[in-house]
């Protein structure tokens, strides 16, 4: 059955398509422009003016100097140790606490909420956090990038709101089977939260995939730097000086240009290839964080 469109229907039908089209493009460009940039000749991108819309001779040494820096090899593999360690962690920490303050049961489980609430609001700040992790002997450690921010709050609001979705009989058949606590979350509470378990996943792993100031503040060793601080490094710092040592010194500014887009993209490829296997639970997991019955 065919709806038949209004004047007012079909004028804001094609707005809305171009309106979403230009945001697509303004938020495309950007890295289509980094990615055109980094396989391009760098003698010809470092003269090049204006809008960029394909490589201006193709070249890829700038990808070949990267990867042939070892702290690039290096603040890779850290930054795959953290995302995989830090968001394992985050997801069993915030799945624990969703758990337990999601039951009926549990005692001054709105007062345990408000100030959980109220740390969303209000923290310690940097110099108090410092300290803390200093004497927890987690200083110059990969500890201090994966345990201080174990839960978010933000998270645990979320993910406990979903686990209060899901039916209180479900609960209750499963105890009169003789099923505690543990085989209930395990069994039927994450089966039954995938999209919002999607959702976590991808919300943590690109907050530790993007972090890069708390290893700023709390490392000193710069086998554990993971790669956005590397990034930091060439992009900021313009360290490119490393990674131009076979070309000209008339060459090694063109090349660092083509250098630091290689960089960008790499740096940010991993993760979005990650994000399409979990955008499709994206929507329904926040809506099902979202809602409360």
């Amino acid at each position: 059955m065919f709806h038949k469109r209004s004047l007012g229907e079909s004028i804001f039908s094609i707005v809305n398509t171009c309106f979403m089209l230009l945001l697509c493009v303004v938020t495309l460009y950007p890295f289509l422009y980094v990615l055109f940039a980094s396989l391009s000749d760098p003698a010809e991108i470092a003269r090049f003016r204006g809008m960029l819309f394909f490589p201006t001779g193709f070249n890829l040494d700038a990808y070949k100097a990267v990867m042939d820096n070892p702290m690039i090899l290096t603040g890779y593999r850290n930054t795959i140790f953290y995302v995989v360690g830090g968001t394992a962690i985050n997801l069993f920490m915030t799945t624990l606490g969703a758990y337990a303050l999601s039951r009926r049961n549990v005692y001054f489980n709105n007062s345990i909420m408000l100030m959980i609430v109220i740390t969303m609001v209000f923290n310690g700040g940097l110099i108090p956090t410092f300290l803390l992790v200093n004497s927890l002997g987690m200083l110059d450690t990969p500890w201090a990038l994966l345990l201080p921010g174990a839960i978010s709050s933000f998270n645990l609001i979320i993910m406990r709101t979903a686990f209060q979705a899901v039916p209180v009989s479900l609960e209750e058949s499963a105890r009169i089977d003789g099923a505690n606590d543990w085989i209930i979350m395990s069994r039927i509470i994450v089966p039954l939260s995938m999209p919002v378990i999607a959702v976590m996943i991808l919300w943590y792993a690109v907050g530790h995939w993007n972090s890069y100031f708390s290893a700023l503040i709390y490392l000193r060793d710069r086998e554990l730097f993971p790669l956005q601080l590397v990034l930091r490094e060439i992009l900021i710092s313009n360290s490119t000086d490393s990674m131009t040592t076979g070309a000209a010194a008339t060459d090694r500014l063109d090349i660092g240009i083509t250098i630091k887009y290689a960089t960008v993209i790499i740096s940010t490829l991993p993760i979005l290839c990650l994000y399409p296997f979990l955008q499709k639970y994206f929507v329904h997991g926040v809506l099902i964080g979202a809602l409360k019955e």
